[in-house]
């Protein structure tokens, strides 16, 4: 957001903060610990601790006096129905393009402004490129260009001048787009489409592609074998396919 709130809930500022800290930190914090990372003091946060280890948000070790970031988060969101309804959809035809091409791949959706990976199958072979499940990137990745250009109307406008306009003009006729990562020397993104019934993108399904002489198949056979994994993802999540299931 790019403007503060009329108005605040500190306690509910104070919960989000300390559940951001911990998220950060996987040896988990003391309360001393926290309150310093949160910049407040004990007695501030002493009660959203017990409300957020009494609703199950963070756990307490008895003997350290330890909290760490429970995993809520994490089963709250698969509990949202229509990414539950993705990852069904998705998961064995990665499955299957991983074990084909010898590589990784993940699958990616817009949120908010940022691209968030949802889904991650690790390559098969013995070396490989994996994103973590939860990762944020920016908008201007290749995973982020090909969500924002394939978007509904509305998204698309707003989120457009985030992108490289010459990077949105690359993107292909069947709604891939390959990039040599920028950060990553040796990996190329190799990023298909997933559309809904109306023709937007619903996700990105991406081949971190390892650009090495042990990769047993060239790159633009891996980006034709995504397209057809994203064809068959955007297949299983029609009206249609769901009702004869």
């Amino acid at each position: 957001m790019g403007t503060a709130p009329d108005y605040a809930v500190p306690a509910l500022d104070k919960a989000f903060d300390i559940l951001e800290v911990l998220a950060d930190r996987e040896g988990g914090l003391t309360q001393t610990e926290i309150a310093e990372a949160t910049g407040r003091r004990v007695s501030q946060i002493y009660r959203v601790l017990v409300t957020l280890e009494a609703r199950g948000w963070i756990v307490r070790d008895r003997a350290s006096g330890v909290y760490t970031f429970s995993m809520a988060a994490f089963d709250l969101a698969h509990r949202h129905a229509p990414l539950r309804g993705l990852l069904v959809a998705a998961t064995p035809v990665m499955r299957e393009l991983a074990r084909e091409v010898q590589q990784s791949c993940n699958l990616a959706v817009l949120d908010a402004g940022a691209v968030r990976v949802v889904a991650q199958v690790e390559s098969p072979a013995d070396f490989g490129y994996r994103v973590r499940v939860g990762a944020a990137f920016p908008l201007a990745s290749a995973t982020g260009t090909v969500l924002v250009a394939g978007a509904e109307p509305e998204v698309r406008e707003a989120f457009l001048a985030e992108v490289d306009p010459a990077e949105v003009g690359r993107i292909a006729p069947d709604g891939s787009l390959r990039r040599d990562d920028p950060r990553e020397p040796g990996i190329a993104d190799l990023v298909a489409t997933v559309r809904d019934d109306r023709g937007h993108a619903r996700a990105a399904l991406t081949v971190p592609y390892v650009t090495t002489s042990f990769s047993p198949t060239d790159a633009e056979r891996v980006r034709r074998l995504a397209v057809e994994a994203a064809e068959a993802i955007s297949a299983r999540l029609s009206p249609a396919a769901s009702t004869a299931r």
